[in-house]
Parts: structure tokens; C-alpha cells; sequence
């Protein structure tokens, strides 16, 4: 486990290698400040996340992977918001300076980062216990946002649910599993699709939108919180991941209402414009819709109140 150097060798030994004159990058990693030209339409939408280890992926994790989500997790937010990525920072605190990890994150963080065309134009490093903070910036000319949902509106999700809340336990080895399980619990966990492109598609049709971590229940309550709406859920209609069938049987559909980490899209639709996504072909599945109310969610199975047993993923 060799240690490298100091913080100004381990940002031009494992970062400054990053992709350079990237749109907008005047000035990037190895200054005070990056200096960046935003684009002359639309509007920059950023966003930040920290990931601690053993709170949101296990210490001993691959570092290939957990830099591969820390970044992901950060481009759904740009996702929900129908934002374009274009420059990130990183702030990363470490234990000690471990060449090999550095190098294989680095890796992880920078093959992400050419997938889906950002920058990385600055950050820190520091000493303490392992955590990873990403601010991502976009641009967006037809931004998504939670308070624009009404009465009447279709609300609707994309992909599948369930699948990374049921992938955990077997990636803490609480569950056991078949080899193959276990690899495709990781990929999912560790590699989640920020729907970017589903939120072009839909960016001229939804009235509101959000990524779904948290779980949906209370990802689409913050959507009716700040609409001043309601919304009724039909359980039946949840598109539930064939994995988190696999590994939770009849719990899978709790898993989907409420596991997080999905980071598909929930969005609400107006009833003129559905028509119009439906001829799209995405890949999105109405479960409920949008009605009168004061920030109320309620989920519904066979005619009949559920009530969940978990409202979502809870920070403190």
C-alpha cells in the first residue's frame, strides 16, 4: 500500500491528467479558481453531494467503482433538472495517501467523466475519514423543476424501482447470492444511468420533475410540497426491477415505493401533453396522478389504503 506524496503530487499525479479546453474551460485545474465561460443560452443549474464511506458505500469498496457512483449520483441531479453537464470539482478527503487506490479512482472518476462529457476543473484534497464531495454544473434551457405540478397532472416514473435498495444487502454480504447476483447488484448499486436523455425528451412536456434517491414515496412528496399539491399511487403500477423481485419476493414492491438509490426520474405530465410523450416510446411507466391537497402522498393497493413501513432513505 504505497503512500504517495502531498496534496499538490496527488491533484498532478492522479487529476491534472483530466481532459483539457473543455467547452467553457478558459482555466482549469492548477490556479486558485477555475475560470469557465458559461454558454450564452440557457441557465447553469449546479448541485452538491458528499458520499461518507460506511454510510453511503462500504470503506472497502472497489475505488474504481465508488468513484464511478460518486459522480453518477451527482450528473442524475443535472438529469432531473433537464441540465446538460458540463464542469465538475471534487473535493476528496482521504485516511492516508494510498498510491493504488488513488490511481484506480482517478481512473473511475475520469472514464465517468468522459461517458457523459464533464470536466473536472478544480477541487481539494485533504486528511480525515474517506468522503467524496462533487459539485456538478450544467446548462439548461428548459429547466425541470418540483414546484410546477397540478391538479390533474399524470405522474409517472422511468426504468424500473427497487433494484439497488434489494442490491445492498447482498453487497454487504448480509444476503448471500449466486455469483452472477451479486455482480449485477454491484453494477447496479455502483453504476446507476443518470437519465439525461429522458430528460430532454422530456423537457417541453413535464411540469415538474426529480431524481429518485431518496425513494419514490418521498422524492414525489417534495414535489407535491412544493406545488402545494397532493398525488394518489397506485402500488399495482409500479414498474418494479426484476432483481429486487429476485432478492425480496413480496417485499419487492416496498422496495420500489421506498428503497432509494433508484436515480430514475419521477415527473409529473399535464393531461394535454400526454398524448404527445406517449408517442415518444420512453421508457416510463404512469402509476398515479396529481390531485388537490397540501403535500400529501398517498399509495394504493386494490382500492385500499398502504401504507408504507419506511417513508424513504433519511439523512440524520
Amino acid at each position: 500500500m504505497p503512500a504517495a506524496s502531498g496534496e499538490f503530487d496527488i491533484i498532478r499525479d492522479f487529476f491534472a491528467g483530466a481532459k483539457k479546453n473543455s467547452e467553457g474551460v478558459v482555466l482549469g485545474i492548477g490556479d486558485d479558481c477555475a475560470l469557465l465561460r458559461p454558454p450564452a443560452e440557457g441557465m447553469l443549474a449546479t448541485s452538491v453531494d458528499t458520499l461518507v464511506a460506511d454510510r453511503h458505500f462500504p470503506a472497502g469498496a472497489d475505488p474504481v467503482a465508488v468513484a464511478a457512483r460518486a459522480l453518477r449520483v451527482n450528473l442524475s441531479d443535472l438529469a432531473a433538472m433537464n441540465a446538460r453537464p458540463l464542469w465538475f470539482t471534487l473535493a476528496l478527503t482521504l485516511p492516508h495517501s494510498d498510491v493504488d487506490w488513488l490511481r484506480a479512482f482517478s481512473r473511475g472518476l475520469l472514464e465517468t467523466a468522459a461517458r457523459y462529457g464533464i470536466s473536472l476543473v478544480g477541487g481539494d484534497t485533504t486528511r480525515g475519514p474517506l468522503s467524496i464531495t462533487i459539485q456538478v454544473t450544467g446548462i439548461s434551457e428548459c429547466p425541470l423543476r418540483r414546484d410546477g405540478a397540478s391538479a390533474g397532472d399524470a405522474v409517472y416514473v422511468s426504468g424500473s424501482l427497487g433494484a439497488a435498495a434489494a442490491a445492498l444487502p447482498v453487497i454487504l454480504g448480509q444476503q448471500p447470492a449466486a455469483e452472477s447476483t451479486r455482480r449485477e447488484a454491484e453494477h447496479l448499486f455502483y453504476f446507476p444511468e443518470p437519465q439525461l436523455s429522458l430528460s430532454e425528451s422530456i423537457g417541453g412536456l413535464a411540469s415538474s420533475a426529480l431524481d429518485i434517491s431518496d425513494g419514490l414515496l418521498a422524492d414525489l412528496g417534495h414535489i407535491c410540497a412544493a406545488s402545494g399539491v397532493s398525488a394518489d399511487i397506485d402500488m399495482q403500477a409500479l414498474p418494479v426491477a426484476p432483481l429486487a423481485q429476485q432478492l425480496a419476493g413480496e417485499g419487492a414492491a416496498a422496495l420500489a415505493a421506498g428503497g432509494g438509490d433508484d436515480y430514475q426520474l419521477c415527473f409529473t405530465v399535464p393531461p394535454e401533453n400526454i398524448p404527445q410523450l406517449e408517442l415518444l416510446g420512453l421508457d416510463v411507466t404512469r402509476i398515479g396522478r396529481i390531485v388537490e391537497g397540501a403535500g400529501e402522498v398517498r399509495a394504493w393497493r386494490d382500492g385500499e389504503r398502504w401504507i408504507p413501513q419506511a417513508c424513504g432513505y433519511q439523512h440524520f
